[in-house]
């Protein structure tokens, strides 16, 4: 089993779907999770749930297309548990369907604010910690002393969470396809730029999960559900916690020559 003990991982979008899923994952591989997360109530309802469940969590508000609002978020992170080990960057909306000529401005412009400069404003506060961190430089936080940064690996890991519109296009939902394209093109950059310390960066692209986002796209065009059923070899959507723990494998301490890479679980989708 992959242990997390005593890392710190933080998740943005972590009060529904696969944000909740890899939340509760995280914890139940021991980390402490940092549950970052626009809606408070749900927001505190993934933490809720991670306390039941004997794990160690903290909720912080969070726009992340508002990149003070991240600085903040990543700030009170490591005033809480003393540094940061691992990013999960889900955070995302999925826009308007629509033909690609009656998108508005409006329409594109929140969801790359949003899905692409809210990934971009993440692994930017996100890289400045793990950089901070090798050089020996942390804030005091209340667990930092019973948990010294040497027993820690080196670096860190982040995973974006883009989607199999990143790989593909998606009729009826050009801005967001483009923001998923983009939010790979990110990725693979900062990886380059972060090898040589040891800051590994991937991407999970998802097809039709089984999530708030995909119940909105299937009420806004009820016809499409079946056909998006069929287009997945598999016959069936994903679930949460299938993607949870494809993004776990890609942040395990041992799993050191997987970076810059996308990670397509689509159900066999792009297969043929």
């Amino acid at each position: 089993m992959i242990s997390f003990l005593h890392q710190v991982a933080f998740v943005t979008g972590a009060g529904s779907g696969i944000g909740r899923a890899t939340a509760l994952a995280f914890a139940g591989a021991g980390a402490r999770v940092v549950v970052a997360e626009i809606n408070e109530e749900s927001g505190r309802e993934t933490v809720g749930h991670i306390h039941q469940s004997g794990g160690d969590a903290l909720f912080v508000a969070c726009d992340v297309a508002e990149p003070a609002q991240i600085n903040a978020a990543i700030q009170q992170t490591v005033d809480t548990y003393g540094r940061l080990d691992i990013a999960i960057n889900n955070a995302g909306i999925g826009g308007r369907y629509g033909r690609f000529t009656e998108q508005t401005p409006e329409d594109f412009d929140r969801i790359m604010a949003v899905n692409v400069g809210g990934v971009f404003y993440c692994m930017q506060a996100q890289i400045r910690q793990m950089l901070l961190q090798q050089k020996g430089t942390k804030a005091e936080g209340k667990t930092a002393e019973s948990n010294p940064m040497e027993s820690f690996p080196v670096g860190g890991r982040i995973v974006n969470v883009a989607s199999i519109a990143g790989v593909r296009g998606m009729p009826m939902g050009a801005p967001y396809s483009a923001s998923k394209h983009a939010v790979i093109g990110l990725t693979k950059t900062a990886a380059l730029e972060y090898v040589k310390q040891n800051i590994r960066i991937n991407a999970v692209c998802p097809a039709y999960t089984n999530s708030a986002m995909v119940d909105g796209l299937i009420s806004a065009a009820p016809a499409m559900e079946d056909r998006m059923r069929r287009m997945i070899p598999l016959g069936r959507f994903g679930q949460p916690e299938e993607i949870a723990q494809a993004i776990l494998w890609l942040c395990a301490d041992d799993n050191t020559f997987f970076t810059g890479q996308t990670l397509q679980l689509d159900g066999g989708l792009t297969a043929g």
